[in-house]
């Protein structure tokens, strides 16, 4: 256990109590909320991290991450998802004492007009936090604190399935992050452009 990970763990703490809280919300004012477990995979092109999957000086390269998420109604054919990215994070802390930890929310507007599959798609805000190395640096080179928020979009297609508690979602979701560096004294900044292609498993415990 590296200095990240109690930071990791107690974040990550906090999210699922701030998660629970807007769960027991939506019971109270709604009872069609949803939870769920997202797999995400993609790539990016990014010139301020430095990559753990891809050499020294490369800008960019593959992402993937497990993430858990709560997604209430907020309107007629409108819903709020918060997502609270759990894999990397913990991987990241544990194995190469580096931080990247990037929860999000989308406003998910839906046709669910009671098909066999509906559209969805939103906007994304989310904000990124990193610590490590510089992309032209090795893994274990100077580590520098970095922030910027995530600016991006969902496009998916959900399959209902009416009377039942479970369905799957699977979407694109496209992003921008503007990155600056915290207290660095090499002024890092730049800009990460990526996609991910996720797949949505959604429990709604309200309809048992």
């Amino acid at each position: 256990m590296n200095r990240f990970t109690p930071v990791i763990l107690a974040s990550i703490g906090l999210a699922w109590i701030l998660l629970y809280s807007t769960s027991a919300f939506a019971t109270d004012v709604d009872r069609s909320y949803v939870v769920g477990v997202k797999i995400r995979a993609g790539g990016r092109f990014d010139n301020v991290r430095r990559c753990v999957a891809t050499s020294k000086d490369t800008p960019g390269g593959p992402a993937a991450d497990i993430s858990a998420f709560v997604e209430f109604p907020v309107g007629d054919g409108k819903a709020l998802q918060v997502d609270l990215p759990i894999m990397r994070p913990i991987l990241f802390a544990v194995a190469f004492d580096m931080l990247q930890f990037e929860p999000s929310a989308t406003l998910k507007f839906s046709d669910a007009d009671g098909g066999n599959v509906d559209w969805v798609l939103g906007p994304t805000l989310g904000v990124s936090l990193h610590y490590g190395p510089d992309y032209h640096s090795d893994l274990d080179g100077r580590h520098f604190f970095a922030i910027g928020p995530i600016i991006g979009g969902y496009f998916g297609l959900d399959f209902p399935r009416p009377g039942k508690s479970f369905n799957f979602e699977l979407g694109l979701t496209p992003y921008v992050i503007p990155l600056f560096g915290v207290n660095d004294s090499a002024n890092h900044k730049g800009i990460v452009v990526g996609g991910l292609l996720d797949a949505s498993f959604r429990l709604a415990p309200a309809n048992y």
